[in-house]
Parts: structure tokens; C-alpha cells; sequence
């Protein structure tokens, strides 16, 4: 993990496993970012993310789970689901 990140709030796009690969995935201030680590951005995907607890990827889809709902935010279509 890189330093700085909430361990339970971040995850890793791997690559090749569809969108995002190589980036890193976190929640920061109730929003959705990735994090380039080759260029140091961080972008903005979605905001509203209140109480999350954890975070994790499976292909193309980011799962969030928060105190009171779950959050599933599909990365080709830069939507919630």
C-alpha cells in the first residue's frame, strides 16, 4: 500500500483485470478517487460516499461498503449501479 492511504479505504486495480489497472482506489473526505501513482493525480469519480468502511475491485466494478448502503460504482460507465 502507499503511504498515506487508509488501508481499509483503499484498494488496488490490478492489471489486467479490466478497468483501472494499476491504479489505486480510495475514499477521501466522502469521495471516490483514483490514484495514478506514475503520474501523482488523483481524479475525482464519484461523491456521496458517506460512512464507508471498506473499498474493493473485481473487474470493472468497485464495491463500497458503507454504514448504511453499498455502493456499487461501475468504471466503464463512470455510474453508480
Amino acid at each position: 500500500m502507499i503511504h498515506g492511504f487508509d488501508k481499509n479505504l483503499t484498494c488496488k486495480g490490478i492489471i489486467g483485470d479490466g478497468c483501472g489497472g494499476g491504479r489505486f482506489f480510495t475514499i477521501q473526505n466522502e469521495i471516490l478517487k483514483a490514484y495514478d501513482a506514475q503520474t501523482k493525480e488523483y481524479i475525482s469519480l464519484f461523491k456521496g460516499v458517506i460512512n464507508a468502511k471498506s473499498i474493493s475491485k473485481k473487474a470493472c466494478e468497485i464495491t463500497i461498503v458503507c454504514e448504511n448502503e453499498v455502493i456499487v460504482f461501475n468504471l466503464s460507465k463512470m455510474q453508480k449501479v
